[in-house]
């Protein structure tokens, strides 16, 4: 048996388009238009609503600034109306996001957190009054149900983790375009000829999807190596 040695720049290429992306969320309900009702509500964004009008109705919805969408409908999955429960909303202000689902007619729980940082995705032992003591990313909550009582946690992240991405925010964008300046002024000497915008475009997304400047900075250049052949 025969064996081969991969080259190291086909190995990268294959890692940094082996992603596996979370883009749906399956939510079982009961009643297809309550529901579509209630999102739309909340500001969601409407993709798609088929139907073969008879016994088959699937609808696709977007919360506002996610990559991720649920699905629901009729004859879509056998999962129980209200089964699915503790699915993550990430925000980056809890306390404003809450008082907008409220001014939207939504009940929302107050703001805790969990005894010793055991998080229960849906039980309410262990929760305590408040947002964490200590202000960190991660650690504070709210909740709020759908008609069918399909359970939603907010959840603040104010500061990632390494490895977990980047926030959208302004400021954050701010300084990750900065990062990116100073990382392609560096690599531009060298560089093959290349407009900058194929390895800025590489070097955010690699950011973006959790990769450390260095690796981000090598992925870039491979992008702009591909690019020029």
């Amino acid at each position: 048996m025969s064996t081969q040695t991969i080259p190291e720049e086909a190995t990268n290429t294959r890692t940094a388009s082996t992603d596996l992306k979370l883009e749906v969320v399956v939510i079982p309900v009961s009643d297809v238009d309550r529901a579509r009702r209630f999102y739309e509500g909340l500001g969601w964004r409407l993709d798609a609503d088929f139907t073969n009008n008879t016994d088959w109705r699937l609808v696709q919805m977007t919360p506002p600034g996610s990559p991720c969408s649920v699905m629901f409908g009729k004859g879509f999955t056998p999962a129980a109306p209200g089964s699915v429960q503790g699915t993550f909303l990430v925000v980056d202000d809890l306390d404003a996001a809450r008082a907008r689902l409220i001014g939207q007619g939504v009940e929302v729980s107050e703001v805790f957190h969990f005894d010793s940082n055991l998080l229960r995705a849906a039980e309410t032992k262990g929760r305590l009054p408040g947002s964490d003591p200590e202000g960190r990313s991660y650690l504070s909550f709210a909740s709020f149900n759908d008609p069918d009582g399909n359970g939603w946690l907010l959840q603040q992240v104010t500061t990632r983790l390494p490895g977990r991405g980047l926030s959208s925010d302004v400021p954050t964008l701010i300084e990750l375009l900065q990062e990116t300046e100073k990382r392609h002024g560096a690599y531009e000497p060298s560089a093959p000829k290349h407009h900058w915008s194929t390895w800025y475009a590489a070097y955010i997304v690699a950011r973006q999807q959790g990769r450390d400047p260095d690796v981000a900075a090598t992925e870039a250049g491979l992008q702009v190596e591909r690019t020029a052949r």
